[in-house]
């Protein structure tokens, strides 16, 4: 039997009434994703005028270009966090006026990006300097997903920062779907900061990384457990990598306690959960791995360690 839009509208609204938690009704006005996604992409623009832009930018260009997506953002934005902490202040009656801190919270984000785009310089060069198959730094910009991930992290832990909720892990999931890199907008990230290739590379929110660090394909940067959920809140749950540590593919490093000391190499798939000293170098035992050739005999076969 077909039911009728009348029905089918009846069965969603008995799913509402059960719903707890999945609905969002009568209460404030969230940040849309949508719009936080679309300033995103031009916080971006602003950050490296004319390599996410449609069109060419000249150089007599730049000024009026920055001046009036400046202008965008801003109005844009402002919307956005005051939307963000009205959500916060009907959780916490009594935090600041919502308009009156947006305002002044957008205009100072605003004049951070000339850091950011400093910050941004050193990840450019990292890539480039470290990846032999980096045709120039515009190819690094343009098509590397970690510079697109570090970008957007770098923007949203600003943002991270000033205690704006929401905003900031919707601007990091972005680029996550987009990346496949998944960076917290709480990790604390130093300079030089490069991920190559990047893929299913995870940095959870307490992660501290230092100058210089270079992490590969599939590396984990997350808590011992869980099991504590909220309770954990605000507590020290990942790992600390010092300057100049390499991560290989596949490596997980677990624990708020730990820390990989300075100059130190971790191998692909190592799992570790303790500290190690500076200069480590981590590999996993040697593996026992058996090659044969298809319907060999078995007189044919041989052995060797990885």
């Amino acid at each position: 039997m077909s039911l009728s839009v009348a029905q089918l509208t009846e069965r969603l609204l008995e799913s509402y009434g059960r719903g707890g938690g999945t609905n969002h009704v009568d209460g404030t006005n969230l940040p849309s994703k949508h719009a936080v996604a679309g300033i995103t992409i031009d916080l971006l623009r602003l950050l490296f005028p004319g390599f996410f832009d449609e069109r060419p930018v000249h150089s007599s260009e730049v000024e009026d270009a920055a001046s009036a997506l400046l202008h965008s953002v801003l109005a844009r934005l402002e919307s956005e966090i005051r939307k963000s902490l009205r959500y916060a202040a009907a959780l916490r009656p009594g935090e600041t006026d919502p308009p009156k801190a947006a305002y002044a919270l957008t205009r100072r984000y605003l004049g951070n990006l000339p850091r950011i785009r400093e910050l941004l310089r050193t990840d450019t060069d990292a890539a480039f300097n470290g990846d032999p198959a980096a045709f120039s730094k515009d190819e690094v910009i343009v098509a590397y997903p970690c510079i697109e991930a570090i970008a957007v992290q770098r923007l949203a832990h600003e943002l991270y920062l000033e205690n704006i909720p929401l905003i900031p892990r919707i601007m990091t999931e972005w680029a996550h779907s987009r990346t496949g890199i998944d960076l917290h907008p709480g990790a604390r990230i130093g300079t030089y900061f490069f991920i190559d290739h990047g893929t299913g590379t995870v940095v959870g929110e307490t992660a501290v990384i230092g100058n210089q660090v270079k992490l590969y394909q599939g590396v984990g940067l997350v808590a011992k457990s869980l099991s504590a959920g909220q309770a954990l809140r605000g507590q020290k749950r990942h790992p600390t990598l010092e300057d100049r540590v390499t991560v290989y593919a596949g490596a997980t490093i677990i624990g708020g306690d730990t820390t990989i000391g300075a100059g130190s190499t971790i191998g692909a798939s190592v799992f570790l959960t303790r500290s190690v000293p500076p200069n480590s170098l981590v590999v996993p035992e040697a593996t026992r791995v058996r090659v044969t050739t298809k319907q060999t005999q078995e007189s044919d076969a041989f052995e060797y360690r990885i």
